[in-house]
């Protein structure tokens, strides 16, 4: 838990520094913007923290660049002919207003049918939309976390699916319980993989250091190119925070 947070300036940067009871130094760059954070253990000096941040300075340009540059979609409407994603594909989306029950249907490679109730308004329609959505991530976490929890031999007490503004999935190794963000089903297949590999190695190594490091070369031998696609993505409507995984 962080016990002290604050700002620097790093050549012009502004960097927040978090100092934790950690053991190493960890350095990310945050959608939507590129904001640089620092974790650090307690004992570390800010000058030392300086340091670090002028060492990758010309990484931290490169994320910010990409920040800089990622398409992001505007706010939906949910009207026929707007764009919509699942499962890293963009579909048109078709709405259709029928009595019955509302729901969802993808037609082949170019559709998202939305069938709905007359006089539907745009925020029921997202909802029904956002609740299609959870189900089917859900089911597609379910046997990526079979499958890994027996590789990495370990045991998730919970997991949720979220809408979450600051990251892609979270772990609480204490209490075992992950949290996926409900915008992984938009991502393509891998991503999501990575993510639930991600998480569940947290449940062996808490912080990104050398032994996670290892673990996610080990088992996932293209983890850096997955999260670079997912990074590269157009992000929602949403502003995001820190908690990206583009981290050093």
């Amino acid at each position: 838990m962080a016990i002290e947070s604050h700002h620097i300036t790093v050549s012009g940067l502004n960097v927040e520094v978090v100092r934790k009871d950690i053991k190493n130094l960890h350095l990310g760059v945050y959608p939507p913007h590129g904001r640089v954070r620092v974790a650090v253990p307690l004992l570390v000096t800010d000058e030392a923290v300086r340091l670090a941040v002028i060492e990758k300075l010309p990484w931290i340009r490169r994320q910010q660049m990409k920040f800089q540059n990622q398409p992001r979609q505007s706010q939906r409407e949910m009207v026929n002919a707007e764009s919509h994603y699942y499962l890293g594909q963009r579909y048109r989306l078709r709405v259709t207003e029928r009595p019955g029950a509302a729901m969802v249907a993808v037609n082949a490679v170019t559709y998202l049918d939305l069938f709905v109730r007359p006089g539907t308004t745009q925020e029921q329609r997202g909802e029904i939309l956002s609740k299609w959505y959870r189900v089917q991530l859900k089911l597609l976490i379910l046997p990526l976390l079979e499958k890994w929890q027996s590789v990495l031999a370990v045991q998730v007490a919970a997991w949720v699916v979220k809408k979450m503004k600051t990251k892609w999935g979270s772990c609480n190794p204490s209490s075992r319980r992950i949290l996926f963000n409900l915008e992984l089903v938009k991502k393509p297949e891998q991503c999501l993989e990575y993510i639930v590999v991600h998480e569940l190695a947290h449940l062996v190594h808490r912080t990104h250091g050398e032994e996670f490091i290892a673990m996610m070369d080990t088992h996932l031998p293209h983890w850096r190119m997955t999260r670079e696609l997912l990074n590269s993505m157009p992000l929602g409507h949403d502003e995001w925070g820190p908690g990206s995984y583009l981290e050093e």
